[in-house]
């Protein structure tokens, strides 16, 4: 059992996930970094074949590559970028269609991140470290109430008002979509009220207040091209992510994407998510973990998960100079659970897609679908 000290020190990171107090005193401050972004712009678009929605759901991803594997990896070209950026978009009446993109005004100081090249040992999973956040006053408070259920069984993140940030893997196999793709829902966590009551006398039960899920639909899906040609090979991990857009605005305040600062920059190079993990079925989970290693486009860390928690986004917290503020924003994409093959024994990593300039500039043009929007990340 934890003493009182550690009790202090969880109800402190607590607060401090919900804004209530800052985990830094007022001299050095973790600054949001400033990155001059490419532009990725839609060029062409081609209209395909439904597909026939038969594959089943996948809450792990299998990889041969570990951070080793991808360390020597070479980045891809400008051609192979335009490739594996362009991306399919599924409709809510079933059709699909494949767009081929542009990318511009990239530069040698466009958002270079840290080449990952720490070499400390990853470490094995101890204890079990995550909470289950219960109560409305803390389920329906920010940054907590941004994390939402797929029907499909993983989790996502509101990043704008229609729109929600999860894993690839969660709505395609790589090969073609996964069962319920095709009417898809996102559920939001809301208090579950008895005989049709308002909530007047929640505060007079004893347990945890009970909480459901209401449901929208989704109007369309994009799913990135080198997820889909890649299938979780050597450069398919690297793009396990996708945007959803909802038929109807949420209404909740929502968590802004940003690019991924290099680990060592992060405050306390600890990355935070939350989601709706299996094991504990109707609980918002969340957890907070050190980055043990990382790539350009992967971090790898120890946070504890279940599945059902992939797709969760990846946050950090740091000072927002131009706006004299504090603020949050999704660096990440939860991918889950990796298996690599190192020196045939079989070895597991948590892993977590890096939203690079490249990806973010995707991302940020789905959302906004004006690249003059897109110029700060």
């Amino acid at each position: 059992m934890a003493g009182i000290p550690g009790l202090l020190f969880l109800f402190l990171l607590l607060l401090c996930a919900v804004g209530q107090v800052s985990p830094y005193g007022t001299h050095w401050k973790p600054t949001w970094p400033a990155y001059r972004l490419p532009v990725v712009l839609p060029q062409s678009t081609l209209n395909l074949g439904k597909p026939d929605f038969g594959a089943e759901a996948r809450l792990d991803v299998s990889s041969s590559c570990g951070p080793q594997c991808h360390k020597g990896t070479p980045l891809p070209t400008y051609e192979e970028a335009k490739q594996y950026l362009s991306y399919e978009t599924l409709y809510a009446n079933g059709s699909r269609t494949e767009t081929q993109v542009g990318i511009y005004v990239l530069s040698s100081g466009g958002g270079r991140e840290s080449s990952g090249r720490s070499r400390r040992k990853r470490q094995i999973y101890g204890y079990d470290s995550r909470f289950s956040i219960f109560g409305k006053d803390f389920l329906l408070n920010y940054p907590f109430s941004t994390s939402v259920k797929l029907s499909t069984g993983c989790t996502g993140t509101l990043v704008a008002e229609k729109h929600v940030l999860t894993a690839a893997h969660c709505i395609h196999d790589g090969k073609t979509y996964v069962k319920g793709t095709q009417k898809l829902r996102v559920g939001f966590l809301k208090p579950k009220f008895k005989d049709g009551g308002r909530g007047a006398n929640s505060s007079s039960s004893a347990g945890p207040e009970k909480m459901k899920f209401q449901w929208i639909r989704v109007k369309r899906t994009h799913v990135p091209k080198g997820w889909i040609k890649g299938n979780a090979n050597d450069i398919g991990m690297d793009y396990d992510y996708a945007l959803l857009e909802l038929k109807k605005p949420h209404k909740r305040k929502f968590m802004k994407i940003g690019v991924s600062p290099p680990a060592k920059q992060l405050p306390g190079g600890r990355i935070h998510f939350s989601g709706y993990d299996n094991d504990r079925p109707g609980n918002l989970v969340y957890r907070f973990c050190d980055v043990k290693d990382e790539t350009y486009d992967l971090l790898y860390q120890q946070c504890d998960a279940q599945p059902g928690a992939s797709g969760s986004g990846v946050y950090v917290r740091m000072w927002k100079r131009q706006q004299q503020k504090w603020e949050r924003k999704i660096i990440g994409i939860f991918s889950g659970h990796q298996w690599v093959d190192m020196n045939g024994s079989p070895q597991d990593f948590n892993v977590a897609v890096r939203i690079t300039p490249l990806k973010y500039a995707q991302i940020c043009y789905w959302i906004k679908g004006n690249y003059l929007d897109c110029r700060e990340g």
